[in-house]
């Protein structure tokens, strides 16, 4: 049974590992809020800093499309589960998940610029999307327990999330985002199934099998005298 300091020792680092995955989704969502204050403040608009598909202008918008959001409301909306989840992912994932992240900012962005609508796309709701698929599908693939029940809660809490994916369900909602980071997701959980945590191998120790006389003399409550 492990001893007191070993417990405290425990404890203590996994607290430590909380807060180091709690910082980089922070500083996200500080930023995130820093640039629609700024924005108001100022009277300033930041669409342009969005993804226009298939046009120069739009390419910028790869990167910074994620900070922008048309109000407060959609910034809020996109906070919450971005930290959320984030935070699993550098908590769970912490050796992959700075390249699990720009990837899917990376990917979602282009692809959006690729194949979307005629139109401004802003906001980070395709970073949650993809972040969502990845978590849920990178369970799923590893088939390690503490993954999979990751994978539950993330349907548990975000399943609904699903229908923003489709056209036409909300208005004024790039889908093709949603849709784009899901299948992000997916492809990056597909890339680096063989990454960061593993279903644990058990080795157990096994018995030297018996001989069948021993058996036998066992069965039937003998002795062998030498």
């Amino acid at each position: 049974m492990p001893s007191n300091p070993e417990i405290k020792g425990e404890s203590a680092f996994y607290r430590k590992k909380l807060l180091l995955s709690i910082f980089i989704p922070g500083m996200l969502v500080v930023l995130m809020w820093l640039v629609k204050i700024i924005e108001t403040l100022f009277d300033l608009d930041f669409t342009g800093f969005g993804i226009y598909p298939l046009t120069l202008k739009g390419v910028p918008g790869i990167l910074f499309s994620p900070f922008i959001h048309s109000d407060f409301r959609h910034l809020f909306n996109n906070s919450v589960p971005l930290f959320f989840l984030a935070t699993a992912l550098f908590y769970f994932y912490s050796e992959i998940a700075l390249k699990i992240s720009l990837w899917t900012w990376i990917l979602t962005g282009l692809f959006v610029w690729l194949t979307g609508r005629d139109a401004w796309h802003i906001g980070a709701s395709g970073l949650v999307y993809g972040l969502a698929s990845f978590l849920f599908f990178s369970g799923i693939i590893r088939r390690y327990f503490r993954l999979v029940a990751l994978s539950l809660l993330i349907v548990f809490l975000y399943g609904s999330m699903v229908w923003g994916i489709f056209p036409n369900i909300y208005r004024n909602v790039s889908w093709e985002s949603h849709m784009l980071g899901f299948v992000s997701g997916i492809i990056l959980a597909i890339r680096y199934r063989k990454e960061g945590p593993q279903e644990p191998v058990y080795e157990w120790m096994e018995e030297p099998d018996t001989e069948p006389d021993d058996l036998n003399d066992l069965h039937y409550g003998n002795k062998k005298h030498p």
